[in-house]
């Protein structure tokens, strides 16, 4: 039995989010399908973290147990012959029998990406959020130094979570503007429940100048999701990096 390790890139805009469900269309359940019609097997795809519908990724990762011997170097050719072109596999490898990509994974990074122009775009209105408004960038880069560090995220998780503890760390956080595009992006151990999305409206409201930039250290701790911005469209969103070291 192999142990095949998948990095996937997907525009998650014609999907309902990563999780396999009956009657909607998800993207476990297309490249579980495309595995199948390679190698005639019903496999079980882990991903490192489900993401929503709408959100997108650029290095999810997700592992399956196969007894194919199709060659590891024709694998991620094999099973893009039978995906959709929102979906990529952009490199398959065999690992030990041990990984799996939701418990062994160590870091992830997630990027958020404002339109911060007065036209926004119409080819890229899918893959970014469109924020006509003037953003101050250097409050919002001042800001989100402070979720740097194990903070109890409670004010920045939706409802519907349902882990247990809402302890994260936060590795590294930064902000920075490329022409009219501004980019937040977050590292850390794990994410609740629209987390990220959550982070990045609070940042667009400090950019507004309705959060001052040493505010949220308190809307941290007294750990109310009122007193944090709203929770920021799911096309902005993007699965960076996985990392397992």
């Amino acid at each position: 039995m192999r142990n095949i390790k998948l990095t996937i890139e997907y525009d998650g805009k014609d999907f309902n989010g990563w999780q396999k469900q009956p009657n909607k269309l998800n993207i476990q359940g297309t490249i579980e399908q495309a595995i199948k019609c390679i190698t005639g097997e019903d496999v079980e795809l882990n991903a490192s973290g489900r993401t929503d519908a709408g959100v997108h990724a650029i290095g999810q990762v997700a592992n399956f147990k196969t007894d194919s011997k199709i060659p590891i170097e024709k694998f991620a050719i094999a099973i893009n012959s039978r995906l959709k072109k929102s979906i990529v596999i952009k490199k398959a490898e065999e690992v030990d029998e041990r990984f799996h990509s939701r418990l062994s994974c160590k870091k992830k990074t997630y990027r958020y990406i404002i339109n911060n122009s007065e036209e926004g775009s119409a080819i890229y209105r899918n893959l970014e959020t469109h924020i006509p408004q003037k953003l101050d960038v250097s409050k919002m880069e001042q800001a989100v130094k402070y979720f740097e560090g194990e903070h109890d995220f409670k004010a920045f998780k939706a409802s519907g979570t349902s882990s247990k503890s809402s302890v994260r760390t936060i590795y590294e956080a930064k902000v920075y503007q490329k022409d009219e595009k501004i980019f937040i992006e977050l590292t850390g151990n794990g994410f609740l429940y629209n987390m990220v999305r959550i982070i990045a409206g609070t940042l667009v409201d400090v950019g507004m100048g309705k959060i001052e930039p040493e505010e949220i250290t308190q809307i941290i701790n007294e750990g109310k999701r009122e007193n944090a911005g709203k929770t920021l469209p799911p096309n902005g969103l993007y699965l960076l990096k996985v990392m397992y070291e």
